[in-house]
């Protein structure tokens, strides 16, 4: 049996936890703050038919206190007309005393109605102060409860921020950036050098043609200077027509 009872309390711990999962404690202080509101309107309305109870109580004090009054009033009119003769004595007499007789029973009807109107009222003023604690209640309630949607929104987004960034791996990004530098590196030093190739593979021709042309306008120079000196003109070559027993020019004359 006791293996039983276990298995059982196991059970009933998993299905509590269950449900504490399924609540949501925000949908719940709603409903709760619903709950006050009802209950407050409720309370309204049992204040309002109290008020109308107090009211009529008290409207039935004035009445009786007034009727008491006038019968007493009219007792003494009939006492009074019974002492001037205009009726009998003995009339006189059973009629003030009927009078008095419903002025008493006038009084005791306010009375009573007086009682009831100072319960009413004590019982309107008490809850009249039981509203107003409910509805501020009510009030601070829905204050907390914006400011816990608040404070849940901000929570939310910073845990899935957080967890975010607790699932990055820095050394991990870290190590494949200085991969990556590496690479680049190398890419740039192996450019480079294919660079220096190409221009060494260029400049050999263009070192070999500006030895070549430079050589030649020099060897030219040096002969027009050559033949400058000797007075002759340039491009000059001994004529196969002149006579060969004149002798060549001087040099210098």
């Amino acid at each position: 049996m006791s293996i039983f009872k276990r298995l059982f309390s196991i059970g009933k711990a998993e299905a509590h936890s269950a449900v504490d999962k399924l609540e949501d404690p925000i949908k719940m202080t709603e409903q709760g703050i619903r709950d006050l509101k009802g209950n407050l309107n409720e309370s309204l309305q049992g204040l309002a038919e109290l008020k109308a109870l107090a009211i009529r109580a008290k409207r039935d004090h004035q009445q009786f206190l007034s009727q008491s009054k006038s019968y007493e009033q009219k007792a003494v009119l009939l006492l009074q007309k019974a002492q001037t003769g205009e009726l009998d004595p003995s009339e006189a007499d059973r009629l003030a005393s009927e009078m008095l007789r419903k002025k008493e029973e006038a009084q005791q009807q306010a009375d009573r109605t007086g009682k009831e109107m100072t319960s009413h009222e004590q019982h309107v003023s008490k809850m009249n102060q039981n509203i107003q604690m409910l509805k501020s209640k009510v009030g601070t309630y829905e204050n907390e409860l914006r400011t816990l949607k608040a404070r849940s929104k901000v929570s939310s987004a910073t845990k899935k921020i957080n967890k975010q960034m607790s699932q990055i791996d820095s050394s991990g990004t870290v190590a494949m950036l200085e991969r990556m530098k590496e690479k680049v590196t190398q890419e740039e030093a192996l450019a480079e050098s294919y660079g220096e190739i190409a221009a060494m593979s260029t400049s050999v021709d263009d070192d070999v043609e500006k030895a070549l042309g430079s050589s030649s306008t020099s060897s030219s120079a040096s002969l027009l200077e050559l033949k400058a000196k000797l007075g002759l003109a340039q491009n000059a070559s001994p004529s196969t027509d002149a006579d060969p027993s004149t002798p060549p020019p001087t040099p210098g004359v």
